[in-house]
């Protein structure tokens, strides 16, 4: 019987740490780089401050604390012109990141829709899609949010004589009025239960991708993940005692009140945002699908499975390695583009810097806030982004 003889470890080798060593050079170069940009920073700052107090402006974030002495149309939260610069900066912040929020959600929706109608048999849809496209990625974005805006100020009823459906829903110069709940315990348990139904709902769909791939029998998950979310949210309804009141707004002499308004500034800022980015995503949904070998949609084709499934199974999933990095673009876009509502007289983080520098005359530290603020929402974006686009890459075998 023959031995077989097992090879000796080596030993670890030590790392050089001479100069001829290529990872020393490099963590030198590294650390003075780094170096060089934290000095520059620190110069400029310094010598910005030196001069400022030099002329006689105040600078620091002290005035921060200090009573803002202005109000806020349109608010989250609870705020009075008594309270301090922070909160109406926090009332600033919260209304950019309710307009970017909801319009990446409606950009995706929108323009995934869009750019898989491209590829539709019906002339009429396909022209439709490329005329919405050619049309309001061709538009300034500044321009369509005055174009919005003027169409909710300038051709919508007055607020005495808003339109109305069903003495529910008004529509006018003051907005878009909608019964609210009145917020309570079953309404939380409600918001509980559709996280929970979504998490359930995502186990799910999981759940039916591995038995696709492991029998061929593809189950349906639309339909049964939205079931989910509704049952898990109206147990949670039940549990906490079934509120049924609502705020109805109702038609006063001057004006609609009552309800969830929407502001005519919002809606505009919303609208623009939404239909101008949603043409970019739409033609990224587009280069995403016809970048898929044509193989794949005949493959599917061969299994038996239908148009759409054959889009939803097959060629999304490998189309999404190529649309999702220019789509982090857009929704970056987007939130960055969510500064121009400044021009039409929402307030978001720009508009109340404008006037917390016009009480203050604290220019570089407004900038400053503006500047975090974008910059934390752009690379939290980004970093969600990149965890989803590596969860979407094809794994090889």
């Amino acid at each position: 019987m023959a031995s077989t003889s097992v090879a000796p470890r080596q030993p670890p080798k030590k790392r050089d740490w001479s100069w001829r060593s290529q990872y020393v050079r490099g963590l030198v170069y590294q650390v003075v780089a780094l170096s060089a940009i934290v000095f520059v920073v620190w110069f400029l700052a310094h010598n910005t401050l030196l001069n400022m107090r030099t002329r006689g402006i105040q600078s620091g974030f002290d005035f921060l604390f200090g009573p803002a002495g202005f109000d806020i149309g349109e608010m989250l939260i609870n705020y009075d012109a008594l309270d301090p610069y922070w909160k109406a900066f926090l009332v600033g912040v919260l209304n950019t990141l309710r307009v970017a929020i909801i319009g990446i959600v409606i950009t995706t929706l929108i323009g995934t829709l869009v750019g898989i109608g491209r590829f539709a048999r019906n002339a009429i849809v396909r022209g439709l899609c490329y005329g919405y496209v050619e049309l309001f990625r061709n538009v300034p974005i500044l321009l369509q949010l005055l174009m919005w805006y003027l169409l909710f100020t300038e051709v919508l009823p007055a607020t005495y004589e808003a339109w109305s459906i069903a003495d529910l829903f008004f529509l006018s110069k003051g907005g878009v009025a909608v019964p609210a709940p009145v917020w309570g315990l079953g309404q939380g348990l409600a918001v509980i239960g559709a996280v929970v139904g979504l998490v359930v709902a995502y186990l799910y769909r999981q759940w039916a991708r591995k038995r696709f791939e492991a029998t061929g029998n593809a189950l349906p998950t639309v339909l049964p993940s939205v079931a989910i979310v509704l049952v898990v949210s109206f147990v949670g309804w039940l549990l906490g005692g079934a509120p049924t009141a609502w705020n109805i707004p109702k038609q006063a002499e001057v004006m609609v009140e009552g309800g969830m308004i929407a502001t005519p500034e919002f809606l505009a800022v919303l609208f623009g945002l939404v239909m101008y980015t949603a043409a970019f995503v739409a033609e990224v949904v587009r280069a995403g699908i016809q970048s898929v070998a044509h193989g794949q949609v005949e493959a599917a084709s061969s299994l038996g499975l239908s148009r759409g499934q054959s889009m939803r199974l097959v060629i999304l999933p490998q189309a999404l390695r190529v649309i999702i990095p220019p789509m982090t673009n857009q929704y970056l876009n987007l939130t960055k583009n969510s500064s121009l509502a400044v021009a039409i007289g929402y307030p978001d983080v720009v508009s109340i810097s404008n006037t917390a520098i016009n009480q203050t005359g604290r220019a570089v530290e407004c900038i400053a806030i503006i500047m975090l603020v974008y910059l934390t929402t752009s690379l939290l974006t980004s970093a969600f982004m990149g965890w989803y686009n590596k969860r979407a890459a094809i794994k090889e075998r």
